[in-house]
């Protein structure tokens, strides 16, 4: 009976070593190219994560709406095909109002005065205030600020009565344009371009990286350079996952991600104006600059959209988010 045991526990053995081969495989779904600052961080994860767990930790990023299209990703996250997603802050709102104060109109000054409010206790609490849903906040990621496109120049708030506008599914960014006379229509991202070129929308608004890399200058005549909004997003888990991942790997990962933000951090700090300038460079759109009293214009006309979310947001978010203008 003995060689028959020694022979059962080599098998056991055998097939316990093999179980525990198998890497964890984490796949990260984005909407957005790979030369975006979304996906240069989820490809710096990648690289972070598997160089610290080599053989352990497998990270599969599939930008594009590859995997799936921004409509569907909080949907494929809780129900657990995918572990970590980067929507936009837009798509959280059925999981907390308290991420409206983001979509809010001309709330914040610059992308400085949304990295301190995100970076300051108010945005600490915000990563962790969908954790009864089953979300959890890894880290605030930047885009850049958001600039209006048409195919007529929208220099004041009057020029956009009458007109269509792409926006993401907010409750906040359609009263926005609800607010100058505009046609908000909720569309997918990746069905925007589309859109924009069979003129099924006349507008949208979009930071300059996703206007350059997704073509949206080469459908849309004049670019208002706004900065009215941020297009950031919540780099977002599944937290059953996250929190049953072994406490060594958590801890790694959790550092990993903190880099890898910093790092697409950087690069939408520094790719901002670049992007801008190759739009410009490309001259299939003609980019509009506000003048202060222009710009002044538009946010007075859109600045009720504060009151009627600040119930639902909180005052003490909106008014953290006005002192972060003051550096």
């Amino acid at each position: 009976m003995k060689p028959v045991i020694a022979l059962c526990s080599a098998l056991l053995l055998s097939l316990s070593m093999a179980v525990s081969a198998d890497p964890i495989v984490i796949k990260f779904s984005h909407v957005v190219a790979d030369s975006t600052p979304k996906g240069q961080a989820a490809l710096k994860f990648k690289e972070l994560a598997e160089k610290r767990f080599p053989g352990k930790v497998e990270v599969q990023v599939f930008p594009n709406s590859q995997l799936f299209g921004d409509g569907k990703e909080m949907e494929a996250l809780l129900l657990g095909d995918v572990q970590i997603v980067a929507p936009s802050l837009s798509k959280f709102s059925k999981y907390t109002k308290k991420l409206q104060v983001f979509d809010l109109p001309f709330l914040f000054d610059d992308i400085n005065a949304v990295d301190r409010f995100q970076n300051g206790a108010k945005g600490h609490e915000l990563l962790t205030s969908m954790e009864e849903k089953g979300i959890t906040g890894l880290g605030f990621l930047h885009n850049g600020m958001k600039q209006f496109s048409a195919n007529v120049p929208l220099r004041t708030p009057g020029d956009a009565k009458g007109l269509k506008f792409r926006i993401q599914a907010s409750d906040v960014l359609e009263e926005q344009f609800k607010a100058v006379g505009g046609n908000p229509q909720k569309i997918a991202f990746a069905e925007v371009y589309q859109a924009l070129q069979s003129g099924v929308v006349d507008g949208a608004e979009n930071p300059w990286s996703n206007i350059y890399t997704k073509k949206f200058h080469e459908v849309q005549k004049y670019i208002t350079e706004s900065d009215h909004g941020v297009l950031d997003y919540i780099v977002a888990t599944n937290a059953k996952w996250w929190n049953g991942l072994p406490a060594d790997v958590r801890k790694g990962l959790d550092e990993a991600m903190h880099d890898a933000i910093a790092y697409g951090n950087k690069v939408a700090f520094t790719e901002d104006d670049n992007f801008r300038a190759k739009v410009i460079d490309d001259k299939k759109a003609e980019v509009i600059k506000l003048t202060k009293g222009e710009k002044e214009q538009w946010r007075k006309a859109m600045k009720p959209v504060w009151t009627k979310f600040e119930d639902e947001i909180g005052k003490d978010l909106v008014e953290a988010a006005q002192q972060a203008n003051k550096s």
